[in-house]
This record gives structure tokens, C-alpha cells and sequence, in this order.
């Protein structure tokens, strides 16, 4: 059907128009029309959609809760990663933030900084092409997140067009999606209504609300947004120079971003404004959990680059967490899956920081005794950053009379096997690692991964299937799998267990060195076990070595050679290894391995200093996963691997174009977690 001209226009205007009054409503706050007006323009809108459909468009206004159920959401990986925060929650550690801002700025004096409201909702990324909006995402794990394009849509204060002026090009705004505490209050009302389940804060409700697989459920919810930043910007000749200035682009683009950003100068600046919103945050009408400092220029923000997961340039300043007391009813300690153990204080259930809190985790048995908690005691419990519940302190004038200091058993509380604690260490362990139901999935999963025996199809699913069955306890147990054992499980064909029971038999040939991998001694990793087994050629004198003799081995000290040392005395260990030999385990005796895995052909050269890997210590993991370590850059290196006051040869490397790796790119490479570069 032919659209007439008049019809087509008409359509456009709506457009037009709907979109300011949506920006007027949920951005600006300053509606212009009634709603009785606005909803006449969409009706008129809908009405000449549904008798013209080819007026229809993805970003028309009538498409905000158009998609159909999705079956699953799938990965978006982040062109450039979203970044976590490093936290500050005293005044002295902000001016040690700004200390070394100014420190890495050589000769400045006072910064400036942007300053904005922490909401407490949910980071997302909004990718816009020639300014239509064609993907929305969480942020996910900072590299990889969700995609909720069909979602964020239905948001009505996110452009689905940016506003004219924006031209050609990729831009990747970066926001929180939130929920206001009065929409929050009216959602909770009609989820009671509906007879359902309500929602414990406004956060965990944004949170789901954007999980929803249906989007027209997600439509209903009151979410809303505000930018604060750029990821990608393509296609346009200058970035803002200032976070400032960026905010304001997003703003003039159409987008919603805080009011209460301030320009702030130096310390003094930072915490008067943190003051500032402090005092106006019960009358906000949405959660903050603090404020977050960012240094203004974007040259210099370029300069500062980033540490570990967070940038230097930027720190969250969190307010004081919400705070309850409660009586400790018990003090257990848990066993995780690599065998420490945790005390954990069982407590009458508190509400505290928007949600109620039964369990807190006390890390280890010296922060125990620090705070000196015992059971009856009165504690203080606070959701530190409003997420991990701590238990602060204990009120000793209430303390019941009687009660004990905990004790750190001497037996795993599950297995009965040893417990160890190397001198000078804070976690206990259990020493049962490869009999202990604890740990039994971890120990089997490590045994069988690609680096130790190399188990191939034996992963987490069939792993958990065996264990709950009862057909493995051990790793050992691997080994005495049949046929009909295996294809009695769920979804598990006659193919796929014999192939399975194949790669169970080819891994009975292996190396010394990866035997004593797989076994998941602690401290022990591939580079240990090398030199474990070059050491200790026969399995018998390693096991008969004491603590004393094992600290001689290059790069064993005293707490490694502890731990060696408790695993192979432990008794249910030595029979695990027993049956292992019995079921026909078995390697060469004549030599180390030879490198060979996922960085055979790789050509790398290790300059300056590295914080937690030894040069030799780097070397010689590189050349366990098959990797070559060289002493001069040339066109032929694949990697140069920086540390601090690295040399002549990281200039060579930027010369030829060469890819150089921080300490931690390194280890993510040496890990499989890929070699892409966060800048």
C-alpha cells in the first residue's frame, strides 16, 4: 500500500513529538502537556502504524514494548571492558587517592574533579549507530555481559534516537539503570496484589526487572536512566576534553544524566560535596550508596590509566553502610571446595541494609579472635557497601556469663581428616583434599582439567552427575568407570561414554609432573610441580620427604613445603594415590616434560620488574604451556611482558608495533582467559 505523503509527514511529526515530550517528562522532569495530551499523540501515532504498517520503524515511540519473548539472553562481549571502581570509605583514604593522582600528574597541585551521585541500580551499555539505538547490555563480569537491547527499549527516559546533531558514527554510552524508591513502593504493591513475591530493594527490582525474558514485562516496571560516561566514540573527529563536557554532550544528544554533578576542586572540594549529598540522600528520591570522584580532564585521565580491574582516575566514596544488632546463636565453621576452613556466625535473622541476614562469614580464625565473638554474644552486623553483611563488633558488657573463645577444630568437620595451618598462615585447610566430600568436585574437576591428566568430556554436569549418584568419591574412582555405569546417567549415549572411557585410559600415561598437578596439592601449580618432579625423581621419596628436605627444592619455602608435606601424611590421601598406581597411572622416569599447549609457537620477551611472578618463575610458565622466552625484541616476538622501570626494550617493542602485556594480562593469558589488552 502506498503511503500518501501527508500520512508519512503526520507519522514523522508524532515522532518528533513524542519523543520531546518523553524527554520533557523523563529526562528534563519539566512535562510541557497533560498526560491525557501525550496519550492522544500515541494513539493517533498507533493508529496510522497499525493501518500503515510500513510506517513502522525500530526506533518509533509505538515499538517500546513490541518484541516478543526471548528464549535466553545471549553474550555481548565489550569492546572496551566496563570497569569496575576501587572503594573509599574514610577521608584519609580520598586524600591518598588524590596523593597519588597528583604523584602520577607531575607537577600539579590541585585537581579537579567531577563529582556524581553512586546510584545503587544496575550498569549498562547503550551502543548508538548513526544515533539509532541498536544493542543494549549489562555490564556482566566488565568483559562480557548481557544483551538486553530488547529491554532497555522499553525504557522511556533512553532515546531510542539521539537527538539531531549527532551525524554518523558509534557511540557507547555508559549508565545506571534504576528504580525510583515511590515506583519501587508501587511495584511492590501490585506484585502483593498479584499474589506474588515482592522485590527486598529498589536495586535487586531494576536488576530483575531488566532480566525479564518477556520485555513487555520489563515495559510495565518503572525503571529509569542516567548516563554518566562514554565507552566507544567512532566517527567523530574530537572527544569532549573533560567529563564534564561529556556529560554535558550527553545531555544536549538527549540522554538523562544527574543533576546534582558538581565540579569540585582538590580534597577540600571532594568531601564537602560527599557532605553535601550525605545530608540531601533521605530526601533523594532514589538509593545512592555514595558518591564517585573522577578526575575531570580527560588528557590526564588517559595519562593515569588503570590498575587491576578499576581505573586510577576515578574512585567510589561510600557512605557509611546500614547497620543492626543481632545475637549470635552459634559459631560453625564451613569447609570450601579447596578445603579452608571458614567460621561462619549463625545469627537471629536482622534486616539490615535491605535485606535480612541470618549468616556472616568471620574469613578465618584470626579475625575471629580479633573480634573475640563467641556465642551469645550481642554483635553489630553492617552490609558493607550495602552487599556483603559483616559482623563489625560485639557488645562485651552484654555478653552472656560463661561464654568461650571458638576454637579451631583439629578435624575437618566433614571428613575427619587433618586439619593444617602453616605457621604464619590465616586459613586453616583441611588436609583430606583428595577424599574429602568438601572438596570431592573440585578435586575431580582439577584432576581431569586440560593441564593435569587431560580427561577430555569430563566436565562440571557429568562430574556433578557421578558425585550425586554415588558412582565416584575419589578421583581414583575415575578409573574404575564401566560402560553400563556411564550410560545409566541421564543424557548420556553409548558415543559419548565411550569416548569418555577412552580418554579415562589414554590418560593413564602421563608425566611426573603432571601427576603431581593433578593431585591439587596446595601451593603447588605447574611450575612447583616441575620442579617437584625434577627434583624427587621417584613418587616414594617425594612422599617420605619432610618439611626440612622439600624447603631445599628451588621455590618450595617454608609455607609450600608445610602443605606438601601434610598432604602426602595424610592417610586418606596416600590410599587415593595408592589406587591410582594400582588402576595403572604411570610415567617416564627419564627427564622433565617438554613444553607444549596453548602458547607453543609464541615468542615472548619479559622486561622490568613483575610484582608477583619471579622472571624465572614467569619463564618457566611460559615454557610449561609451550611458549619461548627470548632476550631481544625483533619482528619475530609475539608478546613483550612490562613490569615496572622496564627498559629499553618496551620502547623497541612500541616501535615495531609489538603487543606489550602488564602483569596481570599476563597471568589472564596464562590462565586461557585470552590475550585481549584492557587500555
Amino acid at each position: 500500500m502506498k503511503i500518501p505523503k501527508s500520512v508519512s509527514e503526520r507519522a514523522a511529526h508524532l515522532r518528533r513529538a513524542i519523543a520531546y515530550h518523553n524527554r520533557k517528562y523523563y529526562v528534563d522532569d519539566n512535562p510541557e502537556v497533560p498526560d491525557a495530551e501525550y496519550d492522544r499523540l500515541m494513539r493517533e501515532l498507533e493508529d496510522l502504524e497499525a493501518h500503515y504498517p510500513e510506517l513502522v520503524s525500530p526506533d518509533s515511540p509505538t515499538q517500546r514494548i513490541g518484541a516478543a519473548p526471548a528464549s535466553g539472553f545471549t553474550t555481548v562481549t565489550h569492546e572496551q571492558p566496563m570497569l569496575s571502581l576501587g572503594n573509599a570509605f574514610e577521608e584519609q583514604e580520598v586524600a591518598d587517592f588524590d596523593r597519588r593522582v597528583r604523584e602520577r600528574l607531575t607537577d600539579v597541585e590541585c585537581i579537579t574533579y567531577c563529582a556524581e551521585p553512586k546510584l545503587d541500580g544496575v550498569a549498562v551499555s547503550l551502543l548508538y549507530e548513526s544515533g539509532r539505538l541498536v544493542r543494549g547490555a549489562t555490564r556482566g563480569d566488565g568483559r562480557r555481559g548481557e544483551d538486553i537491547t530488547h529491554n532497555v527499549r522499553t525504557i522511556r527516559s533512553i532515546p531510542l534516537q539521539l537527538e539531531a546533531g549527532f551525524g554518523a558514527g558509534r557511540v557507547e554510552v555508559r549508565g545506571e539503570v534504576y528504580m525510583t524508591l515511590a515506583g519501587f513502593a508501587q511495584l511492590n504493591e501490585r506484585m502483593t496484589e498479584a499474589g506474588q513475591k515482592n522485590f527486598v530493594n529498589p536495586r535487586n527490582a531494576a536488576a530483575g526487572s531488566l532480566r525479564q525474558l518477556d520485555p513487555r514485562i520489563t515495559a510495565e516496571r518503572p525503571l529509569r536512566f542516567f548516563a554518566y560516561g562514554l565507552g566507544i566514540y567512532e566517527g567523530h573527529d574530537v572527544l569532549p576534553a573533560t567529563q564534564w563536557d561529556i556529560l554535558e554532550q550527553l545531555k544536549a544528544w538527549g540522554l538523562p544524566v544527574s543533576p546534582l554533578v558538581r565540579r569540585c576542586d582538590g580534597v577540600e572540594g571532594c568531601l564537602d560535596y560527599y557532605q553535601k549529598m550525605g545530608e540531601q540522600r533521605p530526601r533523594l528520591p532514589y538509593e545512592i550508596d555514595g558518591v564517585v570522584y573522577k578526575v575531570d580532564r580527560v588528557d590526564w585521565q588517559n595519562i593515569l590509566g588503570y590498575v587491576a580491574r578499576a581505573p586510577r582516575w576515578a574512585v567510589a566514596h561510600k557512605f557509611p553502610a546500614q547497620e543492626a544488632l543481632t545475637k549470635v546463636l552459634a559459631i560453625e565453621f564451613q569447609v570450601g571446595r579447596t578445603g579452608a576452613l571458614t567460621p561462619v556466625a549463625r545469627l537471629e535473622p536482622v534486616f539490615v541494609g535491605g535485606a535480612t541476614v541470618s549468616n556472616v562469614t568471620l574469613h578465618n580464625i584470626d579475625e575471629l579472635h580479633r573480634k573475640d565473638v563467641r556465642v551469645g554474644d550481642t554483635a553489630y552486623i553492617r552490609r558493607a557497601g550495602d552487599v556483603i553483611p559483616e559482623l563489625v563488633r560485639v557488645v562485651e558488657h552484654e555478653r552472656p556469663p560463661g561464654a568461650q573463645p571458638a576454637k579451631l577444630p583439629d578435624a575437618c568437620p566433614v571428613c575427619g581428616s587433618a586439619v593444617v595451618r602453616p605457621e604464619g598462615e590465616a586459613v586453616a585447610r583441611c588436609s583430606g583434599q583428595l577424599s574429602c566430600p568438601a572438596q570431592r568436585m573440585a578435586a575431580i574437576l582439577h584432576f581431569a582439567g586440560r593441564r593435569a591428566m587431560d580427561i577430555d568430556g569430563l566436565g562440571d554436569k557429568l562430574v556433578a552427575q557421578l558425585i550425586e549418584e554415588g558412582v565416584i568419591k575419589t578421583v581414583a574412582d575415575l578409573y574404575g568407570l564401566t560402560l553400563e555405569q556411564l550410560i545409566s546417567l541421564p543424557r548420556m549415549g553409548e558415543k559419548s561414554a565411550s569416548n569418555l572411557l577412552a580418554a579415562i585410559a589414554g590418560s593413564r600415561q602421563t608425566t611426573f609432573a603432571r601427576f603431581l598437578y593433578a593431585l591439587g596439592i596446595l601451593g603447588v601449580g605447574e611450575v612447583t610441580a616441575q620442579q617437584l618432579a625434577a627434583h624427587y625423581p621417584r613418587l616414594d621419596e617425594l612422599m617420605a620427604a619432610d618439611t626440612e628436605a622439600l624447603e631445599q627444592v628451588p621455590g618450595v619455602g617454608p609455607v609450600i613445603a608445610t602443605q606438601i608435606a601434610a598432604f602426602f601424611r595424610e592417610p586418606h590421601n596416600r590410599e587415593v594415590i595408592a589406587q591410582l598406581l594400582d588402576y595403572g597411572i604411570r610415567w617416564s622416569e627419564t627427564g622433565r616434560e617438554t613444553g607444549s599447549g596453548e602458547l607453543t609457537g609464541k615468542t615472548f620477551v619479559l622486561t622490568g620488574t613483575l610484582e608477583y611472578l619471579t622472571r624465572e618463575a614467569a619463564k618457566e610458565a611460559i615454557q610449561v604451556r609451550g611458549g619461548k622466552v627470548t632476550g631481544s625484541v625483533s619482528a619475530k616476538t609475539d608478546f613483550v611482558v612490562v613490569g615496572e622501570n622496564p627498559g629499553s626494550k618496551a620502547d623497541k617493542a612500541s616501535r615495531l608495533g609489538i603487543p606489550m602485556l602488564n602483569e596481570e594480562q599476563l597471568l589472564n593469558l596464562l590462565q586461557g582467559e585470552g590475550d585481549d589488552h584492557d587500555t
